[in-house]
């Protein structure tokens, strides 16, 4: 069963707007989804770009959001643990929480969204990476969903 995640920031496919950029205000976008299978205990949602130069760069990890979420707001705090008791993983900037598209000149890059619905709740650290929770999530994964943004400069 797939999770539809979409944001009402940018279409999929489309262009991710300069506000969630480093070349802007380099706050998170808003994202939603439907409802989840039944026995969901948790979300994780990972944000990655495969067309970096060095290979895929990550640029959020989220883990352990409550699994009667169904949206995040824009400009989710870039800490370690939030007020529902999600969790924020380190990204390759070795930063705590979202890191926006920041491109060399040159093409577009892709910009993954993926959100996962589980059967567990990873009860990983604070700044966990995204192996360490794509580790954690092997065999809970109920349902999955991705948008995708671009953005070049």
């Amino acid at each position: 069963m797939p999770l539809e995640l979409n944001s009402p920031d940018f279409s999929s496919g489309g262009s991710i707007p300069k506000q969630f950029t480093c070349d802007g205000a380099d706050i998170s976008p808003a994202l939603a989804w439907n409802d989840p299978p039944g026995a969901t205990q948790s979300f994780a949602l990972i944000a990655d770009d495969p067309d970096a130069p060095v290979g895929t760069w990550v640029h959020w990890v989220l883990f352990d959001l409550p699994a009667n979420a169904r949206a995040l707001p824009q400009n989710i705090p870039k800490k370690e643990q939030l007020a529902d008791g999600s969790r924020q993983g380190r990204n390759d900037f070795r930063k705590i929480g979202y890191g926006g598209p920041c491109p060399p000149p040159g093409r577009p890059h892709r910009y993954f969204f993926k959100l996962y619905a589980l059967d567990t709740k990873l009860n990983l650290k604070p700044g966990a990476t995204k192996k360490d929770v794509e580790r954690a999530m092997q065999g809970h994964i109920l349902a999955q969903g991705e948008w995708v943004g671009r953005y070049g400069r």
